[in-house]
């Protein structure tokens, strides 16, 4: 069982499945394991995939090269333009390279500033 997100590194993906706007992202290795990165709802906090740059089919059949994670919160990125209206919020960058392409999904998650705007790791259960 993979414990955390960089523990992707030296695997090998069949199938990588999200959609911008989506609220999971789900990996299925080599092995059979799937993994979904995706958000535990509380209430009042909206956690979504905002973009992804790149093509997750380049993340399938190739070991993982790199798998990093990077946030921002309360300050928007370089180049990311701010939405309208923002109380608390969180970008997440999760990177991923193979040898045949390099993928960045954005995350964006925002709330009143009570509740979480991360985004979560773990295992699928069939």
């Amino acid at each position: 069982m993979l414990e955390n997100f960089e523990n992707l590194k030296n695997q090998t993906l069949t199938s990588c499945e999200g959609v911008v706007g989506g609220e999971e992202l789900v990996f299925t290795l080599s092995t059979g394991e799937k993994y979904k990165l995706y958000h535990r709802q509380d209430c009042c906090e909206i956690v979504t995939i905002e973009d992804i740059e790149g093509n997750l089919s380049d993340l399938v059949g190739m070991p993982i090269l790199m798998a990093e994670i990077a946030t921002n919160q309360n300050e928007n990125p370089p180049g990311v333009p701010a939405p309208e209206y923002q109380d608390s919020f969180t970008w997440t960058f999760y990177r991923l390279a193979t040898v045949k392409g390099y993928v960045t999904i954005r995350w964006y998650g925002e709330s009143n500033g009570y509740y979480s705007e991360e985004v979560d790791w773990s295992a699928v259960e069939d």
